[in-house]
Order: structure tokens, then C-alpha cells, then sequence
């Protein structure tokens, strides 16, 4: 039950989100620390848990070839975290909008016509997130534990994002719902079909995860941390980050 238990843990960061972002608009702070925390995790996880695993799984006859499978199956994962990453928009939406609208009725269609969008994307968004973390947690329950804090650090700042688009209790909670037991979903989903799955289906499933990660890393947290202002913050985050990987490591 525990890898069940992880991805709806995963999807009360992203309602965690949202309610930081109705209680704290206009801090930046915020966003910019649990960018750095999660990118700082999700490097450690990368190279010191996945990575070995996804070897262990795929133990093709030759380390060339499992190398190139996890080379594949990963550029996959980062296809795929592109293709969702397009239907969901970033923190700089509204500084970058360049229309202008007079009608102050239009420019309030247009911010729910955004967390509509934001909303269905992170639900596809996070199915997938809830049958790779399922099936992380299945393998190494301590990779499980990082990886569900590497997303939900990163989820936060979507979070964030959507609580900029909604202004009532009843969409907060509507929104939250559903973005909660979409994680859950995926979780059931490869529960069900993990009697069929093995160690080989396994690595594929943590290679996709990798490229996803690594989309995230470099795509959207990298790019965020270069340009923070605050780039002492930003390190120190990061720093954090390593070190709450490095616990957890010395722990297990």
C-alpha cells in the first residue's frame, strides 16, 4: 500500500500549491526556494537511484546495449513531459501576454479559460506521474519516497500557477480534487496491471521516468533557477535539495 499512498501524497503538493498561491500572490520567494529544493533532489535521485535501477532491470546482454535502451526509452520520457508541458502554462503566462484588454469581464474569461487548461493537463499530467512513481516505489521504496518529494516540489509551483486563475473556494476545492486523485488514479491504474509487469517492464517504466526528470531539470527548473534574482537563494535551495537526498540516503 505504501507506493499507493505516495502518489496521493504527490497530488496534495499541487493543492498545497494552490492554497500557498491564494495566501502568499506576489511572493516570489515562495516559488523560486521549492524550485531549488526540488531541482537539488530530483539530481540526486537522477544519478544515484534511478539510474543504477534502471540498469539492474533492463540487464540486457550487454552494457552497451542497456545503455542504449535507457538512452532511448528516456528520450521517450522527455518527449513526452514536452508534449504535456505544452498544454500547461508557466509562471511568467501573464507577464508575457502581450493583449491588452479594456474589458475587465474578458480579461477574468481569459484567466478561467487558463486554469481550465492548466487543470485538465496536470490531470493527464499526473496519471503518468502516478504510474511511474507507483512503479518507482514498487522497486526501492526509498527512491519512491525522493521521487514523491522531487515531483511534489516541482508540482507546487503549478499549484501556484492555477490559484493565479481561480478566485473562489468552489473551484479550490473542485480544482484540488481533482488534481489529488488523478496522482491516485495512476497509482491504482498500475497497481491492477502490476501482476503482468516485470523487472524488464519495470526499467522501461523508470527509464521513462528519467527522461521526465530530466525534461523537468533542465527544461523548466534549470531555466528558472538562471534566472532568479535571487541567485544566492537559488543556490542555497539547491544545496538544500542535495542534502535532503543525502539524508534519505544515509538513512536507508
Amino acid at each position: 500500500m505504501q507506493p499507493i499512498v505516495l502518489t496521493f501524497i504527490v497530488g496534495l503538493f499541487i493543492l498545497g500549491g494552490i492554497l500557498i498561491g491564494f495566501y502568499s500572490k506576489g511572493n516570489n520567494k515562495v516559488t523560486e526556494i521549492s524550485i531549488g529544493v526540488a531541482f537539488g533532489v530530483m539530481i540526486g535521485l537522477l544519478f544515484f537511484e534511478l539510474l543504477p535501477e534502471a540498469y539492474d532491470n533492463l540487464n540486457i546482454s550487454t552494457p552497451i546495449k542497456t545503455g542504449a535502451m535507457v538512452f532511448v526509452t528516456a528520450g521517450i520520457g522527455i518527449m513526452l513531459m514536452n508534449i504535456l508541458d505544452g498544454f500547461v502554462p508557466h509562471h511568467e503566462h501573464e507577464s508575457h501576454h502581450h493583449h491588452k484588454h479594456n474589458d475587465e469581464v474578458c480579461h477574468e474569461n481569459h484567466l478561467n479559460h487558463v486554469g481550465i487548461l492548466a487543470t485538465v493537463a496536470l490531470v493527464i499530467h499526473n496519471i503518468i506521474e502516478g504510474m511511474t512513481l507507483y512503479v518507482t516505489a514498487a522497486t526501492s521504496i526509498q527512491a519512491g519516497y525522493m521521487l514523491c518529494v522531487g515531483i511534489g516540489l516541482h508540482n507546487i509551483p503549478m499549484g501556484i500557477v492555477i490559484a493565479n486563475t481561480l478566485h473562489t473556494k468552489k473551484e479550490t476545492v473542485v480544482t484540488g480534487t481533482f488534481l489529488v486523485l488523478s496522482s491516485l488514479c495512476g497509482g491504482i491504474i498500475m497497481s491492477f496491471l502490476s501482476s503482468i509487469v516485470n523487472e524488464f517492464i519495470v526499467g522501461l517504466f523508470i527509464c521513462l521516468t528519467i527522461g521526465m526528470l530530466i525534461y523537468i531539470c533542465l527544461i523548466e527548473l534549470l531555466e528558472q533557477l538562471i534566472h532568479s534574482k535571487n541567485k544566492v537563494m537559488a543556490l542555497l535551495s539547491v544545496i538544500l535539495g542535495l542534502g535532503i537526498f543525502g539524508i534519505s540516503m544515509l538513512l536507508g
